[in-house]
């Protein structure tokens, strides 16, 4: 990850940090869908490598983006993976689990790992071996009680995001308990889904998180 890219991550996680997971997306239509993804506001967009031809995906989408987005990979499960995206210039990378390993070779490789955890061990031994950002999964089965409980010995300087079952309904309630950022799924994108409809929903989940940051500025007198 070179400077600019760094600048770009600590500003979208700073102002807008809202991850598009687009799983089972296909190499056609890609650009599409990044277009539409970036019209709305979004700037760190996630290809799944279970998804169809999935660095062929990520090849295009970082030709074809901005410098201002950061395009990666999710479901990061060895160091081939991590060296594989280091190679193609994305800097993103996005791992189910907390696996130190993996967590230190993308930050060897000059990488972001925003790195899955559910229990305390898992977030903790993610952020010794160099997490850049936790992402709390699966967080609608787990629910805002249990990362209340668990937020207050992690490490405070380090973003938590929620991922798995977060959508437009459920933002607020995650956002009053302290998680940083969201990454959307299904809710986003899913295979036959238009990049127009896309869009539509992109643009809902950005007017809410800035809706939400605005009150947490200006709170009701």
């Amino acid at each position: 990850m070179n400077e600019s890219q760094r600048k770009t991550l600590d500003e979208a996680l700073e102002t807008l940090p809202l991850v598009a997971i687009l799983r089972g997306i296909t190499p056609e239509e890609v650009e599409g869908v990044c277009d539409a993804l970036i019209g709305a506001g979004f700037r760190l967009i996630e290809i799944p490598l279970n998804s169809p031809r999935p660095w062929e995906s990520i090849e295009r989408a970082v030709a074809h983006c901005p410098d201002s987005v950061l395009i990666g990979a999710g479901t990061v499960l060895d160091v081939a993976d991590a060296e594989h995206l280091a190679r193609l210039g994305a800097p993103l990378m996005v791992t189910p689990n907390s696996d130190p390993g993996v967590v230190r070779a993308g930050a060897r490789q000059g990488l972001a790992p925003l790195i899955g955890c559910m229990t305390p061990s898992e977030a903790l031994a993610a952020a010794r071996a160099g997490a850049r950002a936790l992402k709390l999964f699966p967080a609608a089965q787990l629910g805002t009680g249990y990362f209340k409980a668990i937020s207050a010995i992690l490490p405070p300087d380090l973003p938590v995001l929620a991922v798995g079952g977060v959508e437009r309904g459920n933002m607020a309630e995650w956002h009053g308990v302290g998680v940083r950022g969201f990454g959307f799924g299904s809710n986003l994108y899913k295979p036959g889904r238009s990049a127009a409809e896309v869009a539509a929903v992109a643009t809902e989940l950005v007017a809410e998180w800035r809706r939400l940051e605005k009150a947490r500025r200006e709170p009701a007198s």
